[in-house]
Formats: C-alpha cells, structure tokens, sequence
C-alpha cells in the first residue's frame, strides 16, 4: 500500500538518480527540430492515475518520451491560475491572475468575478489597457512573429492563452467553451460540428468536440505551428464524484481516447514525428472532508464578512471569495487591524491550514512566499487544511476543506490547498527534440512549459519568465551542474487561549521556487 511518504521518497530516489546521471541542468538549449507544437492539458489529472490499463495512450508517451516525475503545479493550484501560467511562463505575482474567482471592484464592486469569463476579460482588458494579463501569452508571441496558432478548450480557461479580438479572416482561430474568436465563426463551427454538448459527467460530449473542432477544423490541412487542446476532464467528474470515483476512472479512460485521436491524426497527416507534444495538467487533487463558511465565521466573530453584497462597501467590510480549497479576503480600505483580526479569528478554526498576507503579519507568512501578489491580490489567503488518510489502494487519500463550491460535499474532489497531491500535477513531452526514454525527477513545474515551448519556437521570451528550461528533457543541450535546495518557512503566533503554527515546504532549482506542501494547526491552551 503506498503510503504518502513512501510516494515522496520515491520521487527524491529518482531525483537523486537523474542528477547522478547528467547533473542538474540549466538551459542553453538549440531551437528544436520539430515544425510543429502542441499543448494538451488534462484538467485535473494526478499522475499516480497514469497506467499501462487505465491510460494506455499517455503510458505509451511517457516510456518513449520525458516524464516529469516531480512535476508542481503553480499555486493557487487552481486552473484558471495554472492555465495562465502555462501560457505565459510566470507566476501570479506577474501576470496578474490569483485566482479562479477574485473580487476585482473596477469590474463587479458587489461580488467577486469569475477570471476566465469573456465579460470580466473584456472588462479587464479595457482598464489596464489590453494588460488583463499582463504578459503576452506563448500564442500571442507566435502569432507576433507571423505564424499560426490554434486554441480550443473545452473549457473558458482556454480563453486565456489567445483572448484578444481579431478579424473575420484571422488564420488564429479560438474556441473557449461556448464561444470563439473570431466571434463570427461560431455558427460556421457549430453548423459543421453541432452545437456544443451540455456538461455531462463523464465530459465526453464537450471533450470530443473539441478534439474535432481542433484536429477537424482548425488544422484544416496542416496543424497550427503552435496549438492548445483544453480538456475539461478528469477535473469535472472529479469534483463531482471524487478522484478514484468509477466516473473519474472512465472521464479518465475518455481523455486517454481523444490523446489517440489527436495522435492518429497527425499521423494520418503526415507529421507525427514532425511535432513535438507536452502533455500536462493545470493541478491535481484531493477528496474533500467536509464544507466549511469563512464568511459565517468571521460574521459570527463580529466582522462585516460577505460573498456577494447588495451595495457598495463601506469602510472595513470584508469581500469574501471562496476558491475551494483556498479563500481569497479583501479588506476595504486595508486596515492592518481588520486584516489582524481575520487572521486570528481564521488561525483558530480546525479547518484552516495557512494564513498569508500581503505584508506577512506576525503569525502569518507573506504572500510573496507563494508568488502572489501585485494590485489585484487579495489582502489575506487562507487555505483550508489537509490530512492524510489511510490509502485505500495504491493511490495516496488526503482529504481536504471547501468553501466556495458547496455544490461539492464530503467525499467529493477539491484541490487549491497546500496539499501534496494538489501540487503534484502530471507532465510528459514526447517528440524529436525531446529525450527517449527518460524518467526526469528534477523539480519541475507548470512555470516551465512556456519557457520550454519559446526556447523550442526560437523565439526569444517578450518580457521576464518565471520559469526555466527543461534543458534535461532535451536533446540538444548544454547543462551546467545546479542543486536542488530545499526550504521551509514557518509562523506561528501565541495567543492567551492557544498557538497557532503553519509551515510552508518548497524546492529551489536554478532560482524557480516549486511548492511541496504546506499545513497548519491550532493548539489551544490547556483548560480550554
């Protein structure tokens, strides 16, 4: 049975193993070969879920190609977080996305909004000036240079990558779940391939649309020189059903079978040894334990604490924006002492797992240690706190709080904590510029993949990254010995009824910060 600390020292074996075999590698790697390139994200997918039975197609990549076996997700481990690092190879603090749903006041001042729906984009984009994200994406700089690109998504994170508008007769063609660029091709689209499918569970209907709008559509008689296929599952039945759950087993079997197509395709085409392909997930995920109310209890503790409120706010009163396993709290007028009073009120309750602000209070620790920040953070981030529970099979059981999602119950799937299988996403590449054959457990993360995908484009990054690139995964490359460095952080406040303590780990590899886990607990004095 695989305990979570068997699985860890596991990968920390193989890390040890591949910087024996060729060092730690910093990149100075050649453009690649391949004429094409292809993103393909499994929303939700953990990688102890990748096998010759349940994934045969994705098994069949990861042993001809690279697999990531200490891949990280960027946290919030959420997916219009991770779908926005993936596109622009930067952390929160930079591109300006926190969070699935962030309280933008110059957007929506009476609730939070959704970040990857077209209005808040939209809206967004005209207040900062075409700066929503405020980095150019992988697509925007390959188009920048005169090239193609494709995006579909089954799901509006796609939206992310390539959001901007463009013309009629644009050669850059996106679909984000119930709507395109350019706008006026959507009744083309769905008169050719039907009107996309209502969300089911396992997402079939969506997946596979998208996979023929894609490979049917959009490449036409050549692919794109850059592409991005968004799959909505296993994330979907996941949280519907919980990871492990027979629905989340067969929404996994489905993305293995649209990964064939997809495959066949550019075989069929000709160009199957011409492209190269990173397979990869926005997060993993864990099972929830129980709900939970962040704004209930701060409410019960006398605070002015709401999800959606019907007039302005006034000074001092508490937008509240629940991300599942992550709360996002924004103080109006950021007083230090409301934001202390959160803080204290939250540390104490046994579903809180880490309590970070903007400027790292006593007690709690800094939002720039988990690289969140800029104007649109929020001035405090609890995370819900995590447990480890008997496995019941081979696949490590952690179990998780929610707020924000009470749709989802005990024994449902979650992820947005600091738990190690939210952190722990999967990630192969395969194809000619990549190693054969190769098991790679340097620290990597979702960071990288824009790095990587630019360095393989020949084009050089328009503005700072984040991540590396995974110059070990590659064929052609220069390496440069590097260590792996592991970090903790911890904080802890002491207070008359009790102490409470939280501890963040991370692994630091050429300068990139990967989370590993993080928790926290509350230990009240004793007679209480």
């Amino acid at each position: 049975m695989c305990t979570f600390s068997d699985w860890r020292s596991r990968l920390f074996c193989l890390g040890g193993l591949a910087l024996a075999l060729w060092g730690a590698a910093t990149a100075q790697a050649a453009a690649g070969s391949a004429k094409y390139f292809l993103l393909v994200v499994w929303d939700g997918m953990r990688p102890d879920f990748v096998s010759p039975e349940l994934t045969p197609t994705l098994a069949r990549l990861r042993e001809e190609g690279v697999w990531f076996a200490n891949h990280h997700a960027a946290f919030p481990a959420s997916t219009e977080v991770n779908g926005t690092v993936l596109a622009t190879g930067v952390y929160p603090v930079h591109n300006g996305i926190q969070a699935n749903n962030e309280y933008r006041p110059e957007i929506n001042p009476l609730k939070a909004v959704p970040t990857q729906s077209l209005a808040a984009i939209r809206r967004g984009d005209e207040i900062l000036a075409g700066h929503y994200v405020r980095v150019p994406t992988v697509a925007e700089q390959v188009q920048a240079h005169g090239e193609r690109t494709a995006v579909v998504g089954a799901k509006p994170v796609a939206l992310l990558h390539d959001r901007l508008g463009r013309s009629v007769d644009s050669p850059n063609p996106v679909w984000f779940a119930d709507g395109c660029l350019p706008a006026g091709s959507f009744g083309i689209l769905t008169n050719a391939l039907g009107i996309f499918p209502v969300a089911a569970s396992p997402n079939v209907g969506r997946d596979s649309w998208a996979v023929r709008c894609l490979t049917g559509r959009f490449w036409d008689r050549e692919p794109a020189r850059y592409s991005v296929l968004w799959l909505s599952e296993p994330d979907a039945s996941q949280h519907k059903h919980g990871p492990g759950s027979r629905e989340a087993l067969a929404a996994i079997r489905s993305c293995d079978a649209r990964l064939a197509t997809v495959l066949q395709t550019l075989e069929r085409m000709g160009v199957g040894q011409q492209t190269d392909i990173i397979v990869v997930s926005d997060h993993g995920f864990s099972t929830i334990g129980a709900n939970c109310d962040v704004a209930a209890t701060l409410r019960a503790a006398g605070m002015s604490a709401r999800s959606e409120w019907s007039a302005p706010l006034a000074k001092d009163d508490i937008m509240v924006a629940g991300n599942g396993g992550s709360v996002m709290l924004y103080v109006n007028g950021q007083s230090l002492t409301t934001i202390s009073n959160i803080a204290s009120c939250l540390q104490r309750q046994k579903y809180c797992g880490g309590v970070f602000t903007r400027d790292g209070l006593p007690g709690t620790l800094p939002l720039s240690a988990i690289k969140v920040g800029g104007a649109s953070a929020p001035d405090v981030l609890m995370v819900t706190r995590w447990r480890q529970r008997p496995a019941r099979d081979e696949h490590p059981l952690i179990e998780v709080y929610n707020d924000g999602y009470h749709e989802y119950s005990a024994g449902c799937g979650m992820h947005v904590t600091l738990s190690p299988t939210d952190l722990h996403n999967t990630c192969l590449a395969w194809g000619p510029d990549f190693r054969r054959g190769v098991v790679d457990s340097l620290p990597t993360g979702n960071v990288d993949i824009a790095p990587t995908l630019l360095q393989l484009l020949g084009l050089t990054p328009a503005s700072p990254l984040d991540g590396r690139v995974l110059s070990e995964a590659l064929i052609l490359t220069t390496a440069a010995e590097k260590e792996v460095n592991l970090g903790r952080l911890e904080a802890q406040a002491d207070y008359p009824d009790g102490r409470w303590q939280q501890y963040l780990r991370f692994i630091e590899y050429n300068h990139v910060r990967y989370l590993e886990a993080g928790n926290g607990s509350w230990e009240a004095s004793a007679g209480r």
